[in-house]
């Protein structure tokens, strides 16, 4: 009973870094209604500039908030000169520059940082809590998303470039007519999902090292749980990676192994994508002709 408890919570935590990820993916699907393949590899360049700076003698918290600050600023450099350029291209372009992105970080980190496994620090200590259920970083790892989470409902919901955003999402070209900079709320939301993406990388680097491919297993269990949780809602998109977290525990633990988690996640996407592709809090649009 041990195992299977320290299984769950322990699947929570990390589901809390998929539920991280999700957001972004979420953040980029609302207002653009494309999925950003790169977005791991964009989380794992911010996190070596923050392992770069630690490196340098910052301290861990004042490279946390620079890195926070590069990876706003990263998301909006690709939105206005990599995305923008594409805004009439077809899907299947789109979706070839995403992956091109992808690649382009993955080995511009290599080329800059060098291929090599680094440790990354926690900013939480190593001891457990709740009988050994839960280490501090990952009862951390929990309280950031839960905190993240609220701080997007409120930026939704109580903020115009909130509202802004749902409205582009929405209908880009009625938002265009009633005054609404659409370029420049793409771009707030490209550097928000970067944003979220950096701290992302940054909590998952303690737990599974520092490398140039360390995202690339986090972003298909991500995207697994924002399809999961519905990929047009950003608290649907927690729920499913939380669940995804503590599915891909449980099954790794005692039904398939470590080896096969993976494909539970790629079955996961199968899934959802075929019987509902809205996902579990997803709205499905009906447009009348």
């Amino acid at each position: 009973m041990h195992d299977l408890l320290q299984q769950a919570f322990s699947g929570l935590a990390t589901g809390g870094i998929y539920a991280i990820v999700a957001l972004a993916l979420v953040m980029i699907y609302q207002t653009t209604h494309h999925v950003n393949f790169a977005q791991g590899e964009m989380a794992m360049f911010s996190t070596y500039v923050a392992w770069a700076l630690i490196e340098a003698g910052v301290p861990y918290w004042g490279s946390f908030v620079l890195t926070t600050v590069f990876g706003f600023v990263l998301g909006a450099f690709v939105e206005r000169v990599v995305v923008r350029p594409m805004a009439d291209a077809p899907v299947l372009a789109l979706v070839i520059v995403f992956v091109g992105l992808l690649v382009i970080f993955n080995s511009l980190a290599g080329l800059l940082f060098g291929h090599s496994v680094q440790s990354f620090p926690s900013p939480f200590p190593s001891r457990g809590i709740a009988g050994g259920l839960l280490s501090a970083h990952q009862l951390g790892t929990l309280a950031i998303t839960m905190v993240m989470l609220v701080l997007l409902f409120c930026f939704f919901r109580f903020t115009k470039a909130g509202l802004a955003m749902r409205a582009v999402a929405q209908n880009p070209e009625s938002s265009s007519l009633v005054g609404i900079r659409v370029g420049g709320v793409l771009g707030l939301g490209w550097a928000l999902a970067s944003t979220i993406g950096a701290i992302a990388g940054m909590l998952v680097a303690p737990v599974t090292f520092l490398d140039p491919n360390m995202m690339m297993s986090v972003l298909v269990y991500a995207f697994a749980g924002a399809l999961l949780g519905g990929i047009s809602s950003p608290g649907g998109a927690v729920i499913g990676g939380l669940l995804v977290g503590v599915l891909e525990n449980l099954a790794g633990a005692f039904l398939i192994g470590n080896e096969l988690k993976l494909t539970l996640a790629l079955v996961l996407i199968v899934t959802v994508l075929t019987v509902r592709p809205v996902g579990l809090f997803g709205q499905r649009h009906v447009s009348r002709v």
